[in-house]
């Protein structure tokens, strides 16, 4: 099992962008997971030299992921990117919605399933191992 970690990066803090990914890979099991905060360009992702590089690599991994879980709290263009790319390539996308706001039509139809907590995703994704 292999599990993408998508979620806003862009304009996030290093809490936002990482405490739920850290947790999540204590959970699966780091070896069990796709981290794109591995490779944070965050500062640089405006840069034309790494455009490509950071989506390049994102498809990559979201191509060699099992699953992806997204931890959805506010509009991102690169996650929604990543659920299509991913509902494209017929990956099971699991969206944790923490908005507390109406979850889009778009999202809700490009999800697998659908959840209100973390930890619930989590143990719903590691019933799989």
């Amino acid at each position: 099992m292999k599990v993408y970690l998508g979620g806003a990066i862009n304009g996030c803090t290093d809490t936002e962008c990482k405490d739920w990914r850290e947790y999540a890979q204590k959970i699966l099991g780091i070896e069990n997971t796709l981290n794109p905060m591995d490779r944070d360009y965050r500062s640089r992702e405006l840069k034309s030299e790494v455009v490509n590089e950071i989506v390049e690599n994102d498809k990559d991994d979201i191509c060699n992921s099992t699953c992806m879980l997204v931890l959805y709290e506010k509009p991102s263009v690169g996650t929604s990117m990543e659920i299509l790319y991913a509902y494209m390539q017929d990956i099971s996308i699991y969206i944790v919605d923490i908005s507390g706001k109406s979850l889009s039509p778009w999202l809700s139809y490009h999800a697998s399933m659908l959840f209100k907590d973390l930890d619930s995703a989590l143990k719903y994704i590691k019933g799989f191992d």
